[in-house]
């Protein structure tokens, strides 16, 4: 567990957008290796409180390492999209800064055991949870060519996903796919020659759908969204870093649709749907990661964060 690494991205902005009290709550939805958490304990009075959550045990192990010097926090194994049944179960009330920081990290990548890497050979695995039956060997195994396309081109964009898909089955009525560079092998051998060529792994965009599928990352995010501003405490702030663009549209649309809700046809001189604005924005354009750190740190070229702020008054 030493070796477990996340270099927290965005790290003083995420800080600052959360406006930490020092009596207050907070909720950090993903833990990973306790930076941004170690950041937000620290800046926690002995009233302050931090719950922890993240849904991999490796990173639940490491977190409560990283904050074992912080009495007022607390590291538990949960998926975020559980954030409520995990706040009553601890007889926590609203708290007024939640944080979301949705990258896979340094370590899971790089473990080769862990499947999330088209440059490591290791079982394709993928899951966060390995506590969760679905891996991405299954969805490989089981998943109808059909579903496979779709999975490749909505969460992954990728141009060849019907190709991809296409090959994944051939290979498959020879034998399981069981490690990731098998599956590297068939995905390049399935797109054009100069696609392989092209800036990028051709295998980046397969990689990420299956995670995205396997980990059920984008019905989490659209199922915790709404939740987590209603849980806020009146003036409490809710702060997501993305690392790609169906996260980002997915944060962006909500806190919008939060912002204004109102219904009605745009030539009606008055609102008479009812639906009252949760808040506001506080990123009308996302805070983005500096080049400076961008240097340090590769993986947080694609970072992007958003932030919104409830209402005081609700």
């Amino acid at each position: 567990m030493d070796g477990f690494e996340h270099v927290p991205v965005l790290y003083e902005e995420v800080l600052a957008a959360l406006q930490i009290k020092p009596d207050g709550l907070y909720l950090d939805g993903t833990a990973g290796g306790g930076g941004h958490s170690s950041g937000i304990a620290s800046r926690l009075g002995s009233e302050g409180r931090l719950v922890s959550l993240d849904r991999d045990e490796e990173a639940v192990r490491a977190a409560g390492e990283r904050l074992k010097g912080f009495p007022n926090a607390k590291v538990v194994h949960s998926n975020y999209v559980d954030f409520d049944e995990v706040l009553d179960s601890l007889g926590f009330g609203d708290p007024d800064g939640i944080l979301l920081d949705l990258g896979v990290s340094s370590h899971q990548i790089d473990e080769a055991d862990r499947g999330f890497s088209y440059m490591h050979d290791g079982p394709l695995d993928m899951r966060m949870d390995r506590t969760e039956a679905l891996s991405a060997a299954d969805i490989v195994a089981e998943y109808p060519e059909g579903e496979l396309a779709r999975i490749f081109s909505e969460y992954g964009e990728e141009r060849y996903a019907k190709s991809i898909a296409r090959g994944i089955v051939k290979a498959r009525a020879d034998g399981p796919i069981e490690t990731t560079l098998q599956l590297v092998d068939i995905i390049e051998r399935s797109v054009p020659a100069a696609a392989r060529r092209a800036q990028g792994h051709p295998a980046k965009r397969v990689f990420q759908a299956l995670r995205i599928e396997c980990n059920r990352e984008l019905e989490v995010l659209e199922d915790s969204l709404d939740r987590m501003i209603a849980r806020l405490a009146p003036g409490g702030r809710l702060a997501v870093i993305t690392f790609h663009s169906l996260e980002d549209r997915s944060v962006k649309q909500t806190f919008k649709k939060q912002e204004d809700p109102c219904t009605c046809p745009p030539d009606f001189p008055v609102c008479v749907c009812g639906k009252v604005s949760a808040g506001r924005v506080l990123t009308r354009k996302p805070i983005l990661p500096s080049a400076d750190e961008c240097e340090k740190n590769p993986r947080a070229r694609s970072a992007k964060l958003r932030v919104f702020e409830k209402r005081a008054d609700l």
